[in-house]
C-alpha cells in the first residue's frame, strides 16, 4: 500500500520510520510532508520516498499514494478534512482535533485514529479477561497513574534531526490558529490554567481516556478535577464509570523523573488486572499485565510485539480489507467531549469562566 507521511518530527523519526522500514511488505512511502524541508528530506532519505513537500495541499494534489499518515503535532482536523475530501484513507495520530466542530466538518471517508495502546497485546489480553469476568459491570474501580518525564529525556536516545528552517512568523501563525481552536472549545475568556489542562487532556491523558472507552465506555460525568505543581504540574480527575464503580486518573509531569511510567489498575471483586506501560518511544519494550487472583496469586503476561506496529498492520487491513479500526471518527469525538467535560468541571470548581463547546 502506497502511503504519504505528514509531519516528520520526533514521533515520526523515533517510531514510524523504523517500523515502516521493516514493514516494506505492507507499505511503500512515496511522499513526505513537513513545514521544514530539512526534516522532509531527512525522513524522505531514510524511507526512500521520492516526494518531498512543505505544503500539504500540493502533496495531496500530486497524489501517487493510497493513504495518508497524519503525524504532525497539534490539531489534525483541517488536514484530515483535506485528505478525506481528496479521497485518501487516513491514519491520524491523536488527538483527532481540538474541537467538536472540526470533527463534525469531516467528510465521509476511511478514518482511523491512532491510539496505539489499544493495540498493545497486554491491553487486548486484559480486555479478554475482563469480558470473562463479566465486562464493565464487574469493575469496582479503575485507577490510573502516569509519571511523565520530559520529552527530551525520553527521546535522548533517538538522535533526532531538528528543524532549523521554519520561519518564526509561520510558527507564530500556527500557534495563534491553535489558540483560536482552544477558544472555540472553551470560550474566549477561558483561563490559562483551564487551557493548559485541556491541552494535556487531549495531548497525553487522552490515551487513558481511550482505554477507559475500551474497558468501560467513556465517562459521561466528571465530578472532580484538580491541578497543582509547577509547569504542566499534576492533574487529578475522577468520576463515576458508565456501568458501575468509579475511575481516577492522576497525571504527574516530573521533569527529571528516571523513566516514563503509566499504570492502569482495574479492580474487581475477585482480583485486579494491572497494566504497566513503558515509555512509548522504545520499540518492542513490553507492557506488563499482572493478574491478581485467588489466594493472591500473581500471573504476569508480557509480549514484545510492538503496539505501534500492530496498529500500522491494522490500518493496512482497514484500507485493503475493510476491517474496522478500534477507534474511528466517533471514538475520536468521544475523547474530545470527555476532555471538554474535564476542562468545564475544573473551571466550575474554581469559579473560572467557561464557554464555547465545553459550556
Amino acid at each position: 500500500m502506497r502511503i504519504a507521511l505528514v509531519g516528520c518530527g520526533a514521533v515520526t523519526q523515533a517510531v514510524y520510520v523504523p517500523l515502516l522500514s521493516r514493514r516494506r511488505e505492507l507499505f511503500e512511502v512515496t511522499a513526505v510532508c513537513d513545514l521544514s524541508a530539512t526534516l522532509a528530506d531527512a525522513v524522505g532519505d531514510r524511507l526512500g520516498a521520492p516526494g518531498r513537500y512543505t505544503e500539504l495541499e500540493r502533496m495531496l494534489a500530486d497524489g501517487g499514494f493510497d493513504a495518508v499518515l497524519m503525524l504532525a503535532s497539534g490539531s489534525h482536523g483541517e488536514a484530515v478534512r483535506q485528505a478525506l475530501a481528496a479521497g485518501y484513507a487516513v491514519l491520524c495520530e491523536k488527538p483527532l482535533a481540538l474541537t467538536r466542530a472540526e470533527v463534525e466538518a469531516l467528510p465521509e471517508g476511511r478514518l482511523m485514529v491512532g491510539y496505539m495502546k489499544q493495540y498493545d497485546p497486554a491491553v487486548r489480553r486484559a480486555e479478554q479477561l475482563l469480558a470473562e469476568l463479566g465486562g464493565a459491570e464487574a469493575i469496582r474501580s479503575v485507577e490510573v497513574t502516569v509519571l511523565h518525564p520530559s520529552g527530551e529525556s525520553q527521546l535522548a536516545f533517538a538522535n533526532l534531526t531538528r528543524a532549523q528552517d521554519v520561519a518564526p512568523g509561520l510558527l507564530a501563525e500556527l500557534r495563534k490558529a491553535e489558540d483560536a481552536l482552544v477558544s472555540t472549545a472553551l470560550g474566549e475568556a477561558a483561563d490559562p490554567a483551564t487551557r493548559a489542562l485541556y491541552n494535556v487532556a487531549l495531548g497525553s491523558i487522552c490515551h487513558d481516556l481511550s482505554l477507559l472507552r475500551r474497558f468501560t465506555g467513556s465517562p459521561s460525568v466528571i465530578d472532580h478535577v484538580e491541578t497543582w505543581g509547577p509547569g504542566p504540574g499534576s492533574i487529578e480527575i475522577s468520576g463515576p464509570l458508565p456501568a458501575t464503580g468509579r475511575f481516577s486518573i492522576r497525571w504527574h509531569y516530573l521533569e527529571d523523573y528516571p523513566a516514563y511510567r503509566e499504570t492502569v489498575a482495574i479492580h474487581h471483586d475477585r482480583g485486579t488486572l494491572e497494566l504497566a506501560f513503558p515509555t512509548p518511544y522504545l520499540m518492542n519494550a513490553p507492557t506488563t499485565l499482572t493478574v491478581v487472583s485467588g489466594a493472591e496469586s500473581r500471573t504476569e503476561f508480557r509480549d514484545v510485539t510492538e503496539a505501534f506496529e500492530t496498529q500500522l498492520a491494522a490500518f493496512h487491513a482497514y484500507v485493503t480489507e475493510g476491517r474496522p479500526p478500534l477507534t474511528g471518527q466517533a471514538g475520536g469525538l468521544e475523547d474530545i467531549v470527555t476532555a471538554q467535560r474535564i476542562a468545564a468541571r475544573y473551571a466550575v470548581q474554581h469559579g473560572l469562566p467557561i464557554g464555547g463547546e465545553a459550556a
